[in-house]
């Protein structure tokens, strides 16, 4: 399905070939089988984008899924953190990728949300389906982190819910969303500095931050069984003492 494919594009890091094309990008977010509210919220994302330098583009990606994990594009982090359990599942879900002919190169981490859905565009509409259904709860709450922050991302991952037609609890996500304790503030990441676990010669995983693009899958390595990953709902953050009041 090209639109995952194009929302996979969105999704990854900002790059020269995706600004070229944002007309292109415009004509095909119309075509997706979304509501009205995502579709204006999908062209707006287009205009912020457009109303950009490349490197403002870059700058804000950066600012917004590289600093805390609450909107982290790694979809085990949502779930195992830096647990060993999150070792295994990103064997697990490594092995899917292989039996579907996808290799990945050294630095490149499986759950990667763009490189996932890359490997779900080559899997039939079913199956995108239903890969897209076990990972829902985690693109939901991300989705209403993200509109909590006032993003132009969030629409994204509202369009990639109602694609896979999955019942998320939305209006529960949100208000988790909003009582959630900040984590991309500065002293927030400054006290999880300080508090990390120092390990040596543990189960680091290889630095991730490479484009999807790299290792995208042709339509010759689509299969027809999906085998699913078995995704947990992720586990709700702290909640901050005493949670802003909104009007």
């Amino acid at each position: 399905m090209r639109q995952i494919s194009l929302l996979s594009r969105c999704l990854d890091y900002p790059t020269a070939d995706l600004r070229d094309n944002l007309d292109s990008v415009r004509d095909l977010f119309a075509e997706l089988p979304v509501g009205e509210t995502t579709r204006a919220g999908l062209q707006s994302f287009v205009d912020h984008i457009t109303g950009q330098s490349l490197i403002a583009c870059q700058t804000e990606y950066d600012g917004l899924f590289e600093r805390g994990r609450s909107v982290s594009l790694h979809l085990f982090e949502h779930v195992h953190g830096e647990s060993r359990d999150r070792g295994q599942a990103m064997v697990n879900l490594l092995n899917e990728y292989h039996e579907a002919g996808l290799e990945l190169s050294e630095k490149e981490l499986p759950d990667y949300l763009p490189l996932y859905l890359e490997f779900l565009a080559t899997q039939g509409n079913d199956n995108m389906k239903a890969g897209l259904q076990e990972v829902a709860h985690i693109i939901g709450l991300v989705a209403c982190r993200l509109e909590e922050r006032g993003s132009p991302y969030a629409p994204l991952f509202h369009a990639l819910l109602e694609i896979s037609e999955a019942r998320v609890p939305l209006a529960e996500l949100r208000i988790q969303a909003a009582e959630e304790t900040p984590d991309y503030t500065q002293d927030a990441l400054d006290k999880e500095w300080a508090e990390a676990e120092v390990t040596f010669g543990g189960d680091e995983a290889p630095d991730a931050n490479c484009s999807s693009s790299q290792s995208r899958p042709s339509e010759g390595q689509r299969r027809d069984q999906h085998m699913p990953i078995n995704m947990p709902e992720p586990a709700p953050r702290p909640l901050s003492p005493e949670p802003e009041h909104r009007s």
